[in-house]
């Protein structure tokens, strides 16, 4: 199976890493081959090449290799939330509730639910367990439609 993917312009550095160390662990890793162009095309089985994808796709939102490569177990799984349909501004100020005061919102909801949360362009995006994954993003969520950050962390405590 050959498959493309898009990631942004400024990621595909940190998808190559250093002398090319996280693209040759990432082929290792899911057993395919990786070309990185315009476009990132991927070689290999199904499964592995929907697995690298995913990882790509993950390190293109703005996580770290290593929080990407938790997607490798089977109970990971990776959910973006996309503001593209707001204005600017209103994206501005979403994205200011979700991370909160210091970045103590977005901490509190990481800790409280076990996942990882990356803020990167018009998306939020989640990584963690299906179950704590779900959890997180009916948080971010709540945060979204307006409701108050003490009633959305007692819903984590719940």
């Amino acid at each position: 199976m050959n498959d493309f993917i898009k990631i942004p312009e400024q990621r595909k550095g940190v998808l190559i890493g250093k002398e090319g160390s996280v693209k040759k662990e990432l082929e290792k890793l899911t057993k395919t081959k990786i070309e990185v162009n315009e476009d990132i095309s991927i070689e290999g089985e199904s499964l592995n090449v929907i697995k690298a994808k995913d990882i790509i796709k993950a390190i293109g939102r703005g996580f770290s290799p290593e929080k990407a490569f938790k997607l490798m177990n089977e109970e990971c799984q990776l959910v973006v939330i996309s503001l593209g349909s707001e204005t600017e501004k209103t994206i501005k100020r979403l994205m200011s509730r979700v991370i909160g005061r210091n970045g103590l919102s977005k901490r509190r909801i990481e800790m409280r639910t076990g996942t990882d949360i990356s803020i990167y362009g018009k998306t939020i995006s989640i990584i963690g367990n299906w179950k704590d994954v779900e959890k997180a993003e009916k948080a971010v969520e709540m945060i979204l439609e307006g409701r108050p950050h003490s009633y959305v962390y007692k819903f984590l405590e719940s």
